[in-house]
């Protein structure tokens, strides 16, 4: 099983370091940032205070390198805030992005009840009205995957937005005219306190622009010509993910099929390596990654995991005599009764500790090819830890190691009819393996019991195998 699951890794491990390579390759050679400014921009921002802050700068880098291939002649700019690591500014730079420095604005909304602080300094997105060299700039989220190409957005109005709830329209694509009149209005706007339901740059906005639902959507002029005032976006310029979950394809009736956006959970972001299985759509982000990016920050720490792992799982089967006499074969001051409670406890939160701390330290935006491959084989060598030490049956404890497994098979299946069939499917199979992996818990409690027991794991009392156990 341990022999299986590093090939596997090692075969997924040789697949994406290639395509990291070859990404790493096409991102050499690009145009100086300092080259002449172009009529239009596809922007971002980037600041710092979160827990997620590294895993939002790949995001970022990610969809400018995959905007760099859909649309060749506009600029990409990131605005970022001055604490900013300056590797990161400078890796975005060697990526062709201009980067703007900024102070971080700073949110008069924060004392409100429903304030987020994960939002404090979204309010920094207004910067985007800034940039006056460019006539039309389109601001973007960092959970945006652009499926094609959108420069149709630069002949929208001075403001035009996707109404992804049906009264509130989504800050996550936007098309705007930069002006530093209307720039220095929401500066004095914000000062003022201007109502904002959330605290966040959402709900200032959609202050900001309340009869944006009553304006007429957007279709691009066939002459290429710009349109004035404000539009509503046909939804496919934000197709939310979750459409799509819910009949495993895409079928969003007005405007092109051009971007997916992410706003979900925070920790089920597409980036993260657990986030596919679970969300289909997972694989498909990670996919443009290893196309435009590649893996080659997190390559180093993924082959040192998986060495140390297999290094475990090799020594703990040569040194299993030794292992079981650190647990057993000492002299016993407590009562049975006690021990075997102490073993049952120790061995269940050993077990425990198996299973998650692989999760913990594996590099949080690695694939999920990578990502999951290398959990799995990270939870059964510490699972061959507990197995050697307590002397366990290796399938009571491996249970759940098999039952993750099939769980993924079942949600990686490809050929479900609808999302509602998937999750019914998923319900179904947890639900017949829920059971088999409380039997093995109970049968991995038994045997510690059974093994206090026996005579030659008595502790206090000489065994009987004493001069054969001196060989170990």
């Amino acid at each position: 099983m341990g022999r299986s699951a590093g090939l596997w890794w090692l075969v997924a491990a040789v697949w994406v370091v290639a395509g990291a390579a070859a990404a790493e390759g096409e991102g050499e050679g690009e145009v100086a940032v300092g080259a002449a400014p172009r009529p239009h921009a596809y922007a971002a921002m980037m600041y710092m205070g979160t827990p997620r802050d590294y895993e939002f700068y790949v995001a970022t880098r990610v969809m400018m390198r995959s905007l760099r291939r859909l649309s060749p002649a506009t600029d990409r700019v990131v605005i970022a805030s001055l604490d900013v690591p300056p590797r990161w500014v400078q890796s975005l730079k060697d990526d062709g992005v201009k980067v703007v420095s900024v102070d971080n604005l700073k949110n008069p909304y924060e004392k409100q009840e429903n304030f987020n602080m994960r939002f404090k300094l979204t309010l920094n997105k207004l910067y985007a009205w800034s940039l006056v060299s460019y006539e039309r700039v389109v601001m973007l989220d960092s959970d945006n995957m652009f499926l094609q190409n959108t420069d149709e957005l630069f002949q929208c109005g001075q403001f035009c937005a996707v109404f992804i709830n049906p009264c509130i329209f989504h800050t996550g694509l936007f098309v705007l005219q930069p002006s530093m009149d209307v720039f220095k209005n929401m500066l004095h706007e914000l000062a003022v306190g201007r109502e904002n339901p959330d605290g966040a740059d959402q709900g200032f906005l959609a202050s900001y622009f309340p009869h944006l639902l009553d304006q007429p959507m957007f279709h691009p002029p066939p002459n290429g010509t710009k349109l004035e005032g404000t539009y509503r976006l046909p939804l496919g310029y934000q197709m939310d993910a979750s459409y799509y979950y819910l009949k495993l394809r895409w079928s969003i009736p007005c405007g092109p099929n051009s971007v997916i956006t992410f706003p979900s959970a925070p920790w089920f972001k597409p980036w993260y390596w657990w986030s596919w299985p679970v969300l289909p759509l997972g694989l498909s982000w990670h996919e443009q990654r290893r196309e435009n990016l590649g893996y080659s920050s997190e390559t180093p720490v993924v082959l040192i995991q998986a060495v140390l792992y297999i290094g475990v799982i090799a020594v703990t089967r040569l040194a299993r005599p030794s292992l079981s006499k650190m647990c057993y074969n000492r002299r016993m001051e407590k009562s049975t009764m006690f021990l075997l409670s102490l073993l049952r406890l120790v061995a269940a939160w050993s077990i425990f500790a198996a299973y998650t701390i692989p999760f913990f330290i594996i590099p949080r935006t690695v694939h999920p090819l990578l990502g999951w491959p290398l959990y799995l084989l990270g939870s059964f060598s510490l699972s061959s830890i507990v197995i050697n030490i307590f002397l366990l049956h290796p399938l009571t404890v491996l249970t759940t190691w098999f039952g993750f497994i099939g769980a993924l098979l079942v949600m990686a299946f490809p050929w479900y009819l609808n999302g509602v069939v998937r999750a019914l499917a998923v319900f179904a199979y947890a639900f017949c393996c829920a059971p088999l992996i409380w039997a093995s818990m109970v049968k991995t409690m038994s045997s510690l019991h059974v093994l206090i027991e026996r005579d030659a794991f008595r502790l206090g009392e000489p065994s009987q195998n004493a001069e054969f156990t001196k060989l170990y």
